[in-house]
């Protein structure tokens, strides 16, 4: 992996937690990168049920998914800190 594929990654997931923040609310640099980047493994989800994103653009569609997956992450790390 080469440095270039490193920062590709860190804006996707960047863009993903900033976009999952409008969705479920939260703040802070860190908190969007961290929850993007986990968020990014909502590609896993996505491709063991079979499923692909109708857009055109792969960066746009990773970035949508990206976001996809950290909002279920912060609303399953919610519904956790409740119990």
């Amino acid at each position: 992996m080469n440095l270039e594929t490193v920062v590709i990654i860190l804006v996707v997931g960047l863009i993903a937690g900033w976009l999952a923040s409008f969705v479920v609310g939260g703040a802070g640099v860190v908190r969007y990168l961290v929850t993007g980047l986990l968020g990014a493994l909502g590609s896993y989800l996505f491709s063991a049920l079979n499923m692909r994103m109708p857009i055109g653009d792969p960066l746009l569609a990773q970035i949508v998914v990206a976001a996809i997956g950290a909002i279920v992450l912060v609303l399953l790390a919610r519904l956790i800190q409740r119990t």
